[in-house]
């Protein structure tokens, strides 16, 4: 019996080498696949991006002919801005006169597109600050940090006050307790990611009004035309009920 047993336990250990054995080889070889896939997904990834800096190429003159439309559309990019769910409320009542002056937006990858892209907005002459044009780039870096960088923005006289930036008389710059669209763009500071994206706000203007801000533009005036159309309905149908009031004033008179 004793001699039963200790052929049994050795039988078992052998079985158990023998699945390890093939469980490790087994390993080794989804290893090798996992390895291949991974080569063929970063070829993809590079043919990708020669993809997208090919149809970035084609798509600049596109963009061009369409500012150049928008330039003779009054306020549209004041609209498209404030009709945006997450970016209207960026926007404080001093901005939304500041952005009467904008007259364009530009957002450009650079020709490595891995490596960042720059938002530019083009504004007319103004009451509020010498410059006419303000960039804020984005350079990502190898070891995965995000450099920032801003246009230093001129304000005219004390209008800086409003809109979060103050000088001092050394001429440093202290920021408002009022969140605004220019603390924003003057914040060059790093910031933690949040789901790999250093800031939000950049993310939202060139992903998704950058693509196509008529859309945002038009949720505007459907609004309107909307109300426009309640208000006309409205009106008719005070009209007919006058109408119907009379027609009842006559029928009584009748009888």
């Amino acid at each position: 019996m004793v001699a039963d047993k200790g052929k049994k336990l050795k039988v078992g250990e052998e079985t158990a080498e023998h699945i390890d054995g093939d469980l490790v080889l087994s390993i080794e070889k989804l290893q090798e696949i996992q390895d291949e896939l991974e080569k063929i997904n970063e070829e993809a990834s590079d043919k990708v991006l020669e993809v997208e800096q090919k149809y970035n190429e084609i798509r600049n003159p596109v963009y061009e002919k369409r500012n150049d439309i928008i330039k003779s559309i009054p306020d549209f990019w004041l609209t498209a801005f404030l009709s945006h769910p997450a970016l209207g409320d960026l926007l404080t009542e001093e901005d939304q006169k500041i952005f009467k002056y904008l007259s364009s937006l530009e957002v450009v990858d650079f020709k490595d597109v891995k490596s960042g892209y720059s938002i530019t907005f083009n504004f007319k002459p103004n009451p509020y600050f010498e410059d006419t044009k303000l960039t804020k780039t984005y350079t990502f870096l190898d070891e995965g940090t995000t450099k920032i960088s801003a246009t230093s923005m001129k304000w005219k006289g004390a209008m800086g006050i409003p809109n979060g930036v103050a000088h001092d008389k050394k001429g440093s710059k202290r920021p408002n307790a009022d969140e605004s669209f220019f603390t924003w763009f003057s914040e060059t500071q790093q910031k933690d990611d949040i789901d790999g994206i250093q800031d939000e706000v950049a993310e939202i203007i060139k992903e998704d009004l950058w693509p196509n801000p008529l859309t945002y533009f038009n949720n505007e005036a459907d609004e309107e035309d909307f109300d426009g159309e309640d208000g006309d309905d409205e009106e008719k149908g005070s009209d007919g009920s006058e109408e119907d009031d009379d027609e009842l004033d006559d029928g009584e008179d009748g009888n």
